[in-house]
């Protein structure tokens, strides 16, 4: 960039204005927030969405300015119409392009534990959930993409600790 173009960063206009050449210059990543909420008996809850072939997870894509766990709180109040408690983050997984989306960072949480009663009974969005499915975790593979099935099944396997994943699987240490 030639040096004309450089605002004057000594002052707070031009680092406002250097930020706005980032803005428009850098890229810029999707993020995603999903999570995990089981019922008493175990089973995890998956939505049919009217807008893909496999169930998923709750949660949706990160509005800007929006934290990962304030949008999934909000995307499960809007299509599921529960209030939930964001808890723990179980992972961070970055996906590679899939189905003509960019990359993304999906950010993982748990949702807890709550009675199935309590969802079924639901009106839902129905712009985008067409219906929801407890799923025991052993048959969750068969129903969902398999990149949330092989992210899920290492956050059921690796309890504990947040995992970092690369397309669902650890990075691979050179």
């Amino acid at each position: 960039m030639p040096s004309a173009e450089v605002p004057d960063l000594s002052t707070d206009e031009g680092r406002l204005a250097f930020n706005t050449i980032l803005n428009e210059r850098m890229p810029r990543k999707r993020a995603i927030a999903q999570g995990v909420l089981r019922n008493e008996r175990g089973e995890i809850l998956l939505c049919r969405l009217t807008y893909k072939k496999d169930l998923d997870l709750p949660g949706g894509i990160v509005d800007p300015g929006e934290s990962p766990a304030d949008c999934l709180a909000r995307e499960v109040h809007e299509e599921l119409g529960l209030s939930v408690v964001v808890g723990p983050l179980l992972a961070v997984n970055w996906l590679p392009p899939y189905r003509g989306w960019d990359d993304a960072t999906l950010f993982l949480f748990d949702l807890g534990v709550i009675a199935r009663a309590d969802v079924d009974d639901r009106a839902l969005l129905n712009r985008e959930i067409a219906g929801v499915s407890w799923v025991p975790p052993r048959d969750v593979a068969r129903h969902v993409a398999g990149y949330t099935a092989v992210m899920v099944a290492h956050v059921l396997a690796h309890p504990g600790a947040a995992a970092y994943l690369e397309n669902s699987a650890p990075r691979e240490r050179n």
